[in-house]
C-alpha cells in the first residue's frame, strides 16, 4: 500500500439529484425551474466578444447589477459560482474558531459536507416534529450559525421576526441565512444586514432566476464581511466568475417584469398541486419554495420514487433518517404536475 495514501483527506462528499440523460424525462428532483431565463438573458449572448482573455476578476458588472437591484453598494456584494461556491468561501472565512457551527439537523446537505471538509466543528440541531427550527436551540454558545430560509428540503419558511431571534442571540458570530428559495413565498432577511453587522445573506440565480446551468451565487452584508470574503476567494482563485455568467446574469436583473411573471407561475402552480396531493393522501409540510415535501399514509416514499421513475419522472428521495419516508418533488410546469398527479391516481388504483 502506497504512504501517499495516509495523506488523503477523507470526507463524505454531497451527492447531488441525478441528472438524467434520456429523452421524454419529466425532472421534478433538483428544483431547477421550469421555465427558461429572460429574453434579455440570450441577448446579452451578443456582448460576449474576449473569451480568449480571463474574465474581470471582480465580476464588476454583475456586482454594480446585483448592489443596483437591492440598493446596496458594490463593496457590500460579493460573487461566486453558485451560492455552494459562496457559502463554501463563507466557510473558510468565517468559521475558524473551537466552537461548533450551529445548523439544523435536516438542511441543506452540503453543510456538513463543508465542515469535514475545512475541519470546522460543528453540532446539529434537531428541527421539531413538525420539522420547525427551534430558536432556543441556536442561543449557545457557538462559533457561527448556518440555516437556509426556507428550509430545505422541508420548505418551511421561518418568519422574519424568528430569523432576528436568532440573530440577537449570536451577535459574536456570523450568522448566515441561505435564501435559495426566498422569491417563492418569503421576506429576505436583507432588511436586518443595516442592524446586524454580523448577518451574511446568500442567494443565488439557479431557482427563481432560471440560471442553474450558468452557476451564479451571491451574499450581500456588510463591507467588512464581503472584504475579507474576497481576501480568502484571491488567495485561492482570482477568476471564479466566467465572461458568460457575468454579462447574462446582469441582463436578467433588467426585466422585472417576466421574473415576477415566472415566480407567479410557480407559486400558483405549487398551491395547486398542494390541494391535487392532499386529495390523494399526502401530507407535507406548508412549502413557500419551489417544492413540496410529501409524505403518503400508505404508500413508502421509496417505493413511489422507484415506481415514478420507472415511468421517467424523476423525483428526489433521502434515504437518511427522520425523512425516509418524504418525497421532495420540484414545482415544474403545470403540465408536468399534473402528469405527475395523473401518475399517481394510476398507481393508487393499480394497488
Amino acid at each position: 500500500m502506497s504512504s501517499w495514501r495516509d495523506n488523503v483527506r477523507k470526507v463524505e462528499p454531497y451527492t447531488p439529484g441525478e441528472q438524467p440523460k434520456e429523452e421524454g424525462v419529466i425532472k421534478l428532483n433538483t428544483n431547477e425551474n421550469p421555465y427558461p431565463p429572460s429574453p434579455k438573458a440570450m441577448e446579452a449572448v451578443s456582448q460576449i466578444k474576449n473569451l480568449r482573455k480571463y474574465p474581470d476578476p471582480a465580476a464588476a458588472k454583475l456586482t454594480e447589477a446585483i448592489a443596483s437591484y437591492y440598493g446596496l453598494s458594490k463593496e457590500e456584494v460579493f460573487v461566486g459560482v453558485g451560492s455552494d461556491d459562496v457559502l463554501a468561501i463563507a466557510f473558510m472565512t468565517f468559521f475558524n474558531s473551537d466552537k461548533p457551527v450551529f445548523f439544523p439537523d435536516i438542511t441543506y446537505s452540503f453543510y456538513p459536507v463543508w465542515a469535514e471538509l475545512f475541519e470546522i466543528p460543528y453540532e446539529k440541531k434537531a428541527l421539531d416534529q413538525e420539522f420547525k427550527i427551534r430558536i432556543e436551540d441556536y442561543a449557545g454558545e457557538n462559533g457561527g450559525v448556518v440555516f437556509p430560509n426556507p428550509n430545505a428540503p422541508t420548505g418551511i419558511l421561518m418568519p422574519l421576526d424568528e430569523v432576528e431571534e436568532i440573530l440577537k442571540e449570536n451577535q459574536d458570530v456570523v450568522v448566515i441565512v441561505d435564501e435559495a428559495y426566498i422569491d417563492f413565498g418569503g421576506t429576505s432577511a436583507l432588511e436586518l444586514t443595516r442592524k446586524y453587522e454580523n448577518l451574511l445573506v446568500v442567494q443565488t440565480y439557479s431557482k427563481s432566476r432560471s440560471m442553474a446551468g450558468l452557476r451564479i451565487g451571491y451574499a450581500m452584508g456588510n463591507k467588512e464581511l464581503i472584504r475579507v470574503m474576497n481576501d480568502v476567494k484571491y488567495s485561492y482563485n482570482s477568476y471564479t466568475m466566467n465572461e458568460p455568467s457575468i454579462l447574462m446574469g446582469a441582463a436578467v436583473l433588467e426585466d422585472e417584469e417576466y421574473f415576477q411573471e415566472t415566480r407567479k407561475k410557480i407559486i400558483d402552480t405549487r398551491e395547486w398541486f398542494k390541494e391535487e396531493m392532499k386529495g390523494l393522501g399526502f401530507t407535507f409540510p406548508d412549502s413557500k419554495a419551489n417544492f413540496l415535501f410529501a409524505s403518503h399514509e400508505k404508500f413508502a416514499a421509496e417505493e413511489l420514487f422507484e415506481a415514478a421513475k420507472e415511468k421517467k419522472i424523476y423525483v428526489r428521495y433521502f434515504d437518511q433518517p427522520r425523512i425516509n419516508d418524504y418525497l421532495r418533488i420540484t414545482v415544474g410546469t403545470k403540465e408536468e404536475m399534473e402528469a405527475l398527479i395523473e401518475f399517481f391516481r394510476e398507481y393508487f388504483k393499480e394497488k
